[in-house]
């Protein structure tokens, strides 16, 4: 492939056969023939049908199906329907919250912009980008979106925006040189523009050099294809819990079979007790209840503008160690702020204000110099900040801006002659009228204008040696510093370069992406939550050093690697350049696919990264990262590649991502813990019944009921638990750790066990004390049960504060759910079509009574298990 940005004008015409007048059509055509349409290829949409059976590869779920198969099988149609109606309502739920995520990202606006003006047969056209092929003579102006990787022939005060390629905020100043040095970097290849990226002023000729997968932005969106989908922490998770259920369950039933042939038991009321007890210890309710919880946490980060485009990336945020963020229009606002004034003689005046808002001043008494600074910046513009959306290039955008704060007018001022800024110069100018006399101000890099000047303000004789020092220090701090003279001169028909002679340098202007508000709270809050956060982007590295110090995310340059440092140690073993990568918290000037290495090396290290971006630049990482996370104003591939978007683009919703998601998981814990202490207990007592040989305690519709009624209203009800205070002060968790970790064991085996003793002893007491009828006996165990669930939900809130320090306001449907589990029960216990269906009958309302105060010392017992769990925690 020939380095275009090498080679001259004719060399390069030669090499494309093409010419000023552009391809014939018939040439266009033939071309496009042969290298095919310049579009990237995008990723197929799922369609609602393959989303529906996804829901169906969930490995509890697919326990379940077996279960209906095995109902089916030894004739429980009830069991069976039950079941198939509980999945197919977590099925629904799920397609239905994916399907919506999806088309909120579609509906996002398109990068590239359809229509480009090319030179064909000598004649200006309109046509498709998809259109452009090799050897298109195109015409740039400002605003275009860029279609094709061009080389530039002609440049006339021509800026390109190519943040979201390279990742620098700063526009890039074009040309139509050749450039020597064939290892430029994309942000050095300044005669050359890029697909995707934006005309930000001025105008340009261009031949398509690249298109389609061979450009820039073609070769990241084929890279993307090469790399799998990270499986999220929750999916790694369910799948090791499956297992064990799966390996409890057979395990059981194996005993329980073995148990009851070894006491002759017919056949068929083998497998009959076998499914009632896989159906009281299969989570039933669990599939819908996990959706349930991700989909709520997907709702509240949708209102804190966070689109989950996968429900089970909802709580993978939450499991992240590291997010390695991009800085602009992320961190920064990606625009650029006039923040300090710098006279000739030192005095340094600050200036308030973000972005391209007028809100904001001058700090102190501003002399006349520091206005007229902003009067000339004014003047010598093409920008325009009077629409909604601000035109033009940002550091004339600002200049404007300053002017508005200072509070200065161009009334009366009458232009004569502009020359624009042009990348070679380095310097725009302004000829222009005022009170009768010519003047000329200009402003531009400190090595040009001053060379303009036959004096600097306050001193009569040029003092280089100190306005150098003043511009190195603004540098260092991280400022783009631009220069202004102005003075007046003779007055001419013609006015160009040559009448640029003799003016006063009047001072600086520092220049910044300013860090958004509420990125410096957010990385503190990230800290406090045990989650690194990188800064990782294509400015210079003086900049990022400074942005950084302000941001708390570094203080020393050692902290701080280029790309070309990260190039040089990927070159050696990947456990040195992984000990070079913990080191660093900044990374500058980096391209694509270092940015890719850097997430590579930190997930070999065992970090769970989360990357944000919003450009081009971004799509690789954030497909190989763990979690990627774009910007609803980023590029379609980076929304396309990630796990959720930001729609407001700012730090602050990643936090608040970050609380959902842990709220999400430990909602899951809840859940899990409600759900499987309960199943355990019927499973444990039903085991005792056989094992003690009694009837079983509970036929398998009874128990059903349970898990599903019972059960299922009280787990749909722990989804909607808030965060506990300390959520935010927790170390992440080790995605690989499973959800049975030792506490959430002890609690589930603790209450499991308190369950079955006080489940069992009243059973054997109703059979061997009372001897009461079977039937009647299991009404009881039933009722039993029910009273115990809606009580041990209120242990479930939290799992190491009481029961009673978590406000019932904070979740209603706590309450709701014990009214209607209870009223439900009342009604199957009392309507005779009912009580016959679930094989239960009336109890009398002083039986009631007796039967909650039994209950009651489930919460008793593990209240009392959380206090001396806690002192031993503080011990």
């Amino acid at each position: 492939m020939a380095n275009y940005f090498e080679q001259s004008i004719a060399e390069v015409e030669r090499e494309l056969k093409t010419g000023p007048h552009g391809l014939s059509a018939a040439e266009a055509s033939t071309r496009q023939r042969k290298y095919g349409a310049n579009t990237l290829p995008k990723k197929k949409k799922d369609g609602i049908v393959k989303i529906f059976l996804s829901e169906f590869m969930d490995p509890i779920v697919l326990l379940l199906l077996v279960a209906i198969v095995v109902s089916f099988f030894v004739g429980e149609i009830v069991d069976a329907v039950a079941i198939i109606f509980i999945v197919l309502v977590d099925a629904i739920i799920g397609t239905y919250q994916e399907n919506k995520a999806n088309n909120t990202a579609d509906a996002l606006s398109k990068l590239v912009k359809d229509e480009v003006h090319v030179i064909r047969d000598g004649k200006d056209v309109s046509i498709g980008v998809e259109k452009l092929t090799i050897g298109d003579l195109v015409l740039l102006e400002s605003g275009d979106k860029i279609g094709a990787d061009m080389r530039v022939i002609e440049a006339h005060n021509f800026t390109v925006d190519e943040s979201i390629l390279t990742g620098e905020s700063v526009q890039v100043a074009k040309t139509n040189e050749a450039l020597n040095g064939k290892k430029l970097s994309i942000s050095d290849r300044e005669n050359m523009v890029f697909s995707g990226t934006t005309v930000v002023t001025g105008r340009a000729k261009a031949y398509v050099t690249e298109i389609g997968l061979d450009t820039e932005l073609g070769k990241i969106a084929d890279s993307l294809a090469t790399t799998e989908d990270e499986k999220s922490p929750l999916t790694i998770r369910v799948e090791k819990f499956s297992k064990q259920i799966s390996v409890m369950v057979v395990a059981v039933a194996i005993v329980i079979a073995i148990l009851l042939i070894a006491k002759h038991t017919p056949g068929h009321e083998i497998l009959l007790t076998v499914i009632a007890f896989a159906v009281s210890a299969m989570p039933e309710g669990l599939p819908l209840a996990l959706t349930m919880a991700l989909t709520i946490a997907a709702n509240k980060m949708s209102k804190k503008n966070v689109i989950v485009r996968k429900l089970n990336a909802a709580e993978s945020l939450g499991s992240c160690t590291v997010i390695a963020s991009d800085k602009t229009g992320t961190l920064t606002v990606n625009q650029q702020t006039a923040k300090r004034i710098v006279l000739p003689n030192g005095e340094e005046y600050q200036i308030t204000g973000t972005g391209y808002e007028t809100k904001g001043r001058v700090i102190g008494n501003v002399p006349k110099y520091a206005e007229e600074i902003g009067l000339y910046g004014a003047l010598n513009n093409e920008a325009d900040i009077s629409g909604k959306t601000p035109i033009g290039d940002s550091i004339d955008i600002a200049f404007l801006v300053l002017a508005a704060k200072l509070g200065v007018k161009t009334k009366g001022i009458k232009i004569l002659e502009r020359i624009p800024y042009e990348s070679e110069n380095k310097y725009s100018a302004v000829f222009y009228e005022k009170d009768g006399k010519t003047f000329c101000t200009v402003k531009g890099s400190l090595e040009v204008v001053k060379d303009f000047c036959d004096k600097v303000n306050f001193a009569s004789s040029k003092n280089t040696t100190k306005l150098k020092q003043q511009n190195e220090n603004l540098a260092k701090d991280g400022f783009r510093v631009i220069a202004v003279a102005n003075g007046e001169i003779r007055k001419s028909n013609n006015y160009d370069a040559n009448n640029i002679k003799n003016l006063t340098f009047m001072g600086m202007v520092g220049f910044i992406d300013p860090i958004r508000k509420e990125a410096v709270v957010s990385i503190r809050e990230c800290h406090e939550a045990g989650i690194k956060v990188l800064m990782i982007t294509g400015d210079h590295p003086l900049t990022a050093l400074s942005i950084a110090k302000d941001l708390k995310l570094a203080e020393t340059e050692a902290q701080v690697a280029t790309g070309d440092e990260v190039a040089e140690a990927a070159r050696g073993s990947k456990h040195s350049f992984d000990d070079f990568i913990a080191g660093k918290t900044v990374f500058a000037r980096v391209a694509p696919l270092q940015k890719l290495k850097i997430v590579e090396s930190l997930k070999r290290q065992g970090e769970f990264v989360a990357v944000t971006g919003d450009g081009v630049n971004d799509a690789p990482a954030l497909k190989v990262a763990n979690i990627g996370i774009a910007m609803g104003s980023g590029t379609d591939i980076a929304r396309e590649t990630a796990d959720m978007i930001i729609i407001d683009d700012n730090f602050k919703s990643i936090v608040a991502g970050v609380q959902e998601g842990r709220v999400a998981f430990a909602n899951i814990r809840k859940i899990i813990y409600f759900l499987i202490s309960c199943g355990l207990a019927e499973a444990a007592f039903f085991c005792l019944a056989i094992a003690c040989d009694m009837p079983m305690p509970l036929v398998a519709v009874q128990l059903l009921w349970l898990n599903v009624v019972t059960d299922g209203i009280q787990d749909l009800a722990l989804s909607f638990e808030t965060a506990e205070p300390s959520i935010l002060k927790e170390k992440p968790r080790d995605p690989k750790q499973s959800i049975f970790d030792k506490r959430l064991i002890r609690e589930i085996a603790i209450s499991g066990a308190i369950i079955t003793g006080v489940v069992f002893a009243f059973y054997w007491y109703l059979i061997h004390g009372l001897q009461m009828e079977i039937t009647t006996a299991r009404g009881y165990i039933m009722c039993l049960m029910v009273f115990i669930q809606n009580i041990h939900v209120f242990n479930c809130r939290s799992e190491s504060r009481s029961a009673f320090s978590v406000p019932l306001k904070n979740n209603w449907f706590i309450a709701i759910g014990i009214i209607c589990t209870i009223l439900l029960q009342i009604v199957v216990m009392k309507v005779p079509i009912f009580s016959k269906f679930l094989q239960t009958v009336s109890i009398p309302f002083w039986a009631i009574i007796w039967l909650f105060i039994v209950a009651s010392s489930i919460l008793i017992l593990m209240e009392l298990y959380k206090n001396i769990a806690s002192r031993f925690r503080k011990d």
